[in-house]
């Protein structure tokens, strides 16, 4: 299996909206209408998910920053005309608050039904939304590099952009519930470390012959190398609730990963246990969490979120101006002070104790 090399850090950006009743705000499974309906150009951007709920918005192959912008203002707009005309809502946002797993209806396509099959409740309960980013490396050890040494700073992005502290009508008491859902499933989450291309292909060859894995689509890790399309792909973060929120978080991503890939820094297997309390508190805490580093780059004292999510910011600014995208870089600084989408949900449900607000307002300020 060959690494697709890509060029000058090519950028992929992949978010997963909620299909809503536009009168209730309920969860509606009409995402393949959606599809079967959509107009040409936009077909070929949307895809289906597990749940009917979910409409998966892709862009194409962005040079750069301002690329992915327009493009998915074009096709996130194109898609809420679309959805507008059947009375649907597209909502930004890592968990509804209020829907049942129960009630959901799964996607008919034959890859699904084979997972589910063999999830069963667990995974019936997952019906969460992310963001997921690409950026093209040019070889296959340089993507094992870069997923060996981001995985330390996987923390940081979660933080960021946690959006998913409500489920099934209850406050979680976590800030991204939603990561806690996704680390029941099999191959899911932190992930090993890998010597280089040749030793991730032999445990992929591993696990196929064993019938564990069908391909690279199996490995749900917080961060994995895409060799179809020549990237490494970031899957660890919830699905920031405004627009501009999301184009910061890929403008750190796509820094961090230039950052790393073009570095001396040599990788090697980080403490394991650092990583997995490093996502707990991400997860149960957000912003307010507490880091370590398990790299010693940021520093070698524990720290909150905020200040590490800064200081990782300021180690890789110099390639966001390399990049072009230092404007949407230092939008992070509004996430940083003002907190995530987690943080103004809760602060939505203490002002009005009631879930379908806190879905209105936080739709309502999706372009703001």
């Amino acid at each position: 299996m060959e690494f697709n090399p890509s060029s000058g850090y090519s950028l992929g950006v992949e978010i997963e909206f909620q299909i809503l009743d536009a009168n209730d705000f309920s969860l509606v499974p009409f995402a393949p209408m959606l599809v079967e309906q959509a107009p040409e150009m936009l077909r070929g951007r949307l895809s289906l998910e597990l749940i009917k709920s979910i409409l998966e918005i892709q862009t194409g192959i962005c040079a750069n920053l301002r690329d992915v912008e327009n493009d998915l203002l074009q096709t996130c707009s194109l898609s809420e005309e679309l959805a507008g005309e059947h009375k649907f809502l597209l909502y930004a946002a890592s968990l509804h608050p209020f829907a049942r797993a129960a009630e959901q209806e799964l996607s008919d396509d034959s890859r699904y039904e084979r997972i589910m099959q063999e999830l069963q409740i667990v995974g019936r309960r997952f019906i969460s939304q992310g963001l997921h980013v690409h950026v093209g490396l040019p070889d296959g050890d340089t993507a094992i590099k870069t997923c060996n040494l981001i995985q330390a700073f996987l923390p940081i992005f979660l933080s960021l952009s946690s959006s998913s502290p409500f489920f099934q009508g209850k406050d979680t008491g976590l800030m991204s519930y939603r990561t806690k859902l996704f680390e029941v499933l099999p191959l899911a989450g932190i992930y090993e470390y890998f010597h280089d291309w040749d030793h991730l292909i032999d445990e992929m060859d591993n696990l196929k012959s064993h019938g564990i894995i069908e391909g690279f689509h199996d490995l749900w890790w917080d961060a994995r190398p895409n060799p179809e399309f020549g990237t490494v792909e970031i899957r660890v973060c919830d699905l920031p609730v405004r627009f501009t929120d999301i184009l910061a978080l890929v403008s750190l991503i796509q820094s961090c990963v230039v950052w790393l890939a073009e570095s001396d820094i040599k990788s090697h297997p980080l403490r394991n246990f650092l990583l997995r309390a490093n996502k707990w508190q991400a997860a149960r805490h957000g912003l307010d969490g507490r880091f370590v580093d398990p790299t010693g780059l940021l520093g070698e004292k524990a720290m909150n979120f905020r200040l590490a999510a800064m200081l990782l910011k300021k180690h890789v600014a110099p390639k966001a101006v390399d990049l072009g995208s230092s404007t949407y870089l230092n939008q992070l600084d509004g996430i940083i002070s003002g907190g995530t989408g987690a943080d103004l949900m809760r602060r939505i449900y203490q002002n009005t104790n009631d879930l379908s607000a806190v879905v209105s307002e936080i739709y309502q300020g999706f372009w703001k």
